[in-house]
């Protein structure tokens, strides 16, 4: 198995690093461009996740197989639902496999698509017949994933009546839903979204777009993270936007307790740089409901920073790429944390002493390796698995060489 290792080292005091767009904006602009055709789309991601679902969209072969892409198995089975007198088997890895799309599946069973599970029921692989949709109206349980929600919404502006989405019980990640239905907005497609209610009308025809995506803010936590940890270095990244739909833009509130600062320099461009004079909290407590995908590295940099913290709000983790909540317990310990955990929590107390020469397992979870490498700032750490990152930034480990982490990879 190939590994790297990250031994502490000082950074350039002032570096500029380039992130790709959102690989959550990038995956619904490609299911919208499908459907319209007519949309000139920029900075698209390059994640690996983007990179299958294009390629499954630009082919649309009987079988599709989207391997470790959460994103791309929902999205497509919604999409995929509404490509008339085609037959689709979509599948993907033994853990995507293992990931439940029930909650999806019978929604669109319930708007007359013809879906079918070729082996354990709730559960990828799916046979899909491509048919119309006259119903209008469904019901859907939003305390799951907002990813059967926004796959919803995007065919919603192609049903022949278009679509009204009731919302049953708290929704979770909701800002994920704010972003599609702000895609859906900056193309012309209009909405209504009122207390549990999304309304879209059908849309036969779109204007010419030329459409930039945003750089991706969940990418961009690992280097507020290390600003955090490093407490000297200044980043200025391109293309993220002061007013961003994308819900873990929050980040440039939350990281204020962790002493980064966030500068806007001009439309598109912001500089991260450390609060001085900043005085470290007792400890902290954060809910991100909303924005679950930053769980990992606030978790880290709180153990790096020795921050006790209580994160609640996780409950979407468990069917992510693996159990994020267990996998932190499980690699967290491992460098002396005392922890608590449930389905929906997490609570990190960091040890005095950070164990050193630790190795890090990521469970096929680019967010276990994007998360961690900061810690290497601290302590020799080595992270196996590395390659893991293509899922959402494949550039990361040539990013943090340019900053001057010292980096060797081992076979």
């Amino acid at each position: 198995m190939k590994k790297i290792q990250i031994k502490p080292s000082d950074l350039l005091k002032n570096s500029s690093i380039k992130i790709s767009g959102s690989k959550s904006e990038s995956n619904r602009i490609l299911i919208l461009n499908s459907i319209y055709k007519n949309i000139k789309v920029s900075n698209l991601s390059n994640s690996d996740d983007t990179i299958l679902l294009k390629s499954a969209l630009d082919n649309l072969n009987e079988k599709i197989d989207i391997h470790h892409a959460g994103t791309a198995m929902r999205f497509l089975t919604a999409y995929l639902s509404t490509v008339e007198g085609k037959r689709f088997i979509l599948t993907g890895s033994k853990r995507m496999k293992e990931r439940p799309i029930g909650i999806l599946v019978e929604a669109l069973k319930d708007l007359g698509f013809k879906i079918n599970y070729l082996e354990k029921n709730g559960f990828p692989p799916l046979k899909i017949s491509g048919n119309k949709s006259k119903i209008s109206n469904i019901s859907i349980d939003s305390n799951v994933s907002s990813q059967f929600i926004s796959a919803l919404i995007l065919i919603a502006p192609t049903l022949e009546n278009g679509l009204k989405i009731k919302l049953e019980g708290k929704i979770v990640s909701k800002p994920y839903l704010n972003l599609t239905l702000n895609v859906l907005k900056k193309i012309g497609i209009s909405y209504s979204f009122k207390k549990n209610i999304i309304e879209i009308k059908n849309v036969k025809k779109i204007r010419n777009n030329d459409y930039l995506i945003e750089s991706d803010w969940t990418s961009l936590s690992y280097f507020y993270s290390i600003v955090a940890v490093n407490k000297k270095i200044n980043i200025k990244l391109n293309n993220f936007f002061k007013d961003s739909f994308q819900g873990d833009s929050i980040l440039n509130k939350i990281f204020i307790d962790l002493g980064v600062k966030t500068k806007f320099l001009n439309a598109s461009e912001i500089l991260l740089s450390p609060i001085k004079k900043y005085k470290k909290p007792n400890n902290l407590s954060l809910n991100l409901i909303d924005s679950p995908d930053l769980a990992q590295t606030i978790a880290v940099t709180c153990l790096a920073m020795k921050i006790p913290v209580e994160i609640t709000g996780l409950q979407t983790l468990k069917i992510k790429e693996t159990d994020r909540i267990l996998a932190l317990n499980n690699e967290l310990t491992k460098f002396g944390a005392k922890i608590k955990y449930d389905d929906s929590s997490i609570v990190i107390y960091p040890p005095k002493e950070i164990k050193k020469n630790i190795n890090i397992d990521t469970y096929n979870d680019h967010r276990m390796a994007l998360s961690v490498a900061p810690l290497g700032l601290i302590v020799p750490i080595t992270i196996n698995d590395p390659d893991v990152i293509s899922k959402s930034f494949p550039e990361y480990w040539n990013n943090l060489s340019q900053l001057g982490f010292n980096l060797k990879n081992l076979n």
